[in-house]
């Protein structure tokens, strides 16, 4: 893919002869939320939605960011994107309509089990396709790891006999059971239809794509999306929404905060509290919706 903020940076520079600080703070805000893009929600900054980058302006807010530094940011994106239009990078603006409301949330999405249930039915193991893509649907749900994870993961970090997989990190690497259902899909695509769709018979990527070489996060994103359509999930679906899921759903089993941020590779645990506020919010609406009181 292009440098698209390079190209942007480039612009300012050679056309619209910007001044330094101007183009410094521009690429400070655009590289910042690239970042977070890439952390949170495993998206290029041409994929960002504005969802995305609502989110991303609140995460600032919760961070204690000023007004001022959230509207320039939010200037700066506008600019970007508006850059990728008129250069045909894009089609649209993501930024369109958003304004700033101190104080309002916006959490991410969850899939709720019987939209999980829905989307891991989706692949139909009738030829190699199919089981990849059940094995990989499977591996995310069962694992809640990153988009970038997943794809990196190479055959020698699966222990099928222990039914785990360990997953290396930017920091560190971390082991991760499977439940049975993801175990059984791994399995079938293992030993049955890999081996058939490898370029090369030495290939360490544990899924390939059609040309039998590593699945990029393109790849990856456009068979989620896929399976969303056949599955008829309305909620925005992106990688990173099986995360969250997986996340939410074991606290709401049980599961205590230390083990989920572990799970997650979270380095600050901060992170992971996030899916508890998720929690206390969805009661607070259960209990607003159903209580004669409320």
């Amino acid at each position: 893919m292009l440098d698209l903020i390079g190209a942007y940076e480039n612009y300012l520079t050679k056309v619209k002869h910007a001044s330094a600080n101007t183009i410094a703070s521009y690429m400070r805000d655009i590289r910042q939320f690239s970042d977070w893009l890439q952390m949170n929600e495993d998206v290029d900054v041409v994929e960002a939605s504005q969802v995305n980058i609502v989110q991303y302006l609140t995460h600032l807010e919760n961070d204690g960011r000023s007004g001022a530094t959230v509207s320039r940011c939010l200037a700066s994106l506008k600019n970007f994107y508006s850059y990728l239009v008129s250069s045909g990078f894009l089609e649209s603006t993501p930024v369109t309509d958003i304004r700033i409301e101190r104080g309002e949330k916006k959490l991410p999405q969850i899939l709720t089990g019987r939209e999980i249930e829905l989307l891991l039915a989706q692949p139909v193991c009738t030829d190699a396709k199919g089981y990849r893509d059940k094995a990989m649907l499977e591996v995310m749900y069962a694992t809640g790891i990153r988009v970038t994870e997943l794809i990196d993961l190479d055959i020698d970090e699966v222990n099928l006999e222990l039914g785990v997989i360990k997953c290396t990190g930017a920091k560190k690497s971390r082991t991760i059971p499977l439940y049975p259902a993801a175990l059984r899909a791994l399995t079938a695509y293992i030993q049955q239809v890999r081996s058939s769709m490898l370029a090369y018979p030495d290939e360490k990527a544990l899924f390939v794509n059609v040309n039998g070489l590593r699945m990029s996060r393109q790849g990856f994103w456009k068979i989620l999306k896929h399976y969303q359509q056949t599955a008829h999930i309305e909620k925005e679906l992106t990688p990173h929404t099986l995360r969250h899921s997986f996340a939410v759903h074991l606290l709401e089993n049980g599961a205590d905060l230390g083990s989920v941020q572990e799970l997650m590779g979270h380095s600050d645990i901060s992170s992971t509290q996030m899916y508890t506020h998720m929690i206390n919010q969805k009661l607070k609406s259960v209990y607003e919706k159903c209580h004669p009181k409320a």
